[in-house]
């Protein structure tokens, strides 16, 4: 009789990823403190500039060897990634935040079914079960202020950030295992910072003034980014962009504990959204092995070992 059994795995990959996305939580409040001394696009601008800057610095030796390849990889995910912040900052504009952040939360959806339509992968069991209770998680986090829909250009700006996301997302699949970690993610961010200051204008964002506290949550902001944005494209070369959707959809849980910690208060059902996402997280991880197929292998092992 067929039986199977399910066994967690995390591999080191997927454990470099719970890392970062632990780190990437934890950045919520510096931005938002940093957001006190300028504009949002500019200082993305700036953020990513310092990014760019501290990878590239580290990666002098081997930017001579770009190629065609890795630049146009580069300038996708960084136009992805200018797309995913940008938008949303301008919808931000014109709706409320609890709506933006359920609105954001159709990049989880998005990612593996970006994937079955245009790249025909179709998502496994469990990392669908895991993309289901992450996306659950995330709409009880967003509250159910967030819940209503009109299709304003606020609302379409901010689809289309979740868009660019899970593109983000499936572009750092498809092209890790073919370019250099180091190399594509200079041009990306350096793609992201350019894009960003570009926006500035046609958003009419008011320059900030020079200030050392902008300076330095920059430069730390972008240390941050830097380190997560290489994780990123070492790590899915080996997970694929839906189980790596599911860690990502952490995000949100942990800087809710980083805002606790703080001494912000979660409601009840934000705290069971979390726990929905965690689970998520853990699900997607799961294998099924059927033993049957095992035993099954083995005993055709051992019938050509008699043959023999």
């Amino acid at each position: 009789m067929k039986s199977t059994r399910l066994t967690p795995r995390i591999s080191k990959a997927e454990a470099v990823l719970i890392l970062i996305t632990v780190i990437w939580g934890g950045t919520f409040l510096l931005v938002q403190h940093a957001l006190t001394s300028s504009g949002p696009l500019f200082f993305v601008g700036l953020r990513f500039a310092a990014a760019a800057s501290i990878v590239a610095l580290f990666s002098l030796r081997i930017l001579r060897d770009l190629t065609l390849l890795e630049f146009k990889a580069g300038v996708f995910i960084g136009v992805s990634i200018m797309l995913g912040y940008g938008l949303q900052t301008i919808g931000l504009q014109t709706i409320p935040s609890s709506q933006s952040a359920f609105i954001t939360a159709l990049y989880v959806p998005f990612v593996p079914l970006l994937q079955w339509l245009v790249l025909g992968r179709r998502p496994g069991l469990m990392p669908s079960l895991g993309i289901g209770l992450a996306f659950a998680g995330l709409m009880l986090l967003s509250g159910p202020n967030g819940a209503s829909l009109n299709f304003s250009p606020g609302e379409i700006a901010t689809v289309v950030s979740a868009v660019a996301i899970a593109g983000e997302i499936i572009l750092i699949g498809a092209y890790a295992g073919k370019v250099d970690v180091r190399r594509v993610t200079v041009v990306q961010l350096a793609t992201a910072s350019v894009l960003s200051f570009l926006m500035v204008v046609p958003t009419g964002e008011p320059l900030p003034p020079f200030s050392w506290l902008l300076v330095i949550s920059a430069v730390g902001l972008g240390a941050a980014s830097a380190a997560i944005q290489v994780a990123m494209n070492w790590a899915q070369k080996t997970v694929s962009p839906t189980r790596a959707t599911v860690i990502y959809a952490g995000e949100p849980v942990w800087a809710g504990i980083a805002g606790r910690l703080a001494g912000e208060r979660l409601p009840a059902i934000a705290l069971l959204g979390a726990a929905l996402i965690v689970a998520g997280v853990i699900v997607s991880e799961l294998k099924v092995r059927a033993k049957a197929a095992v035993e099954e292998e083995k005993g055709r092992g051992e019938a050509l070992s008699e043959a023999d």
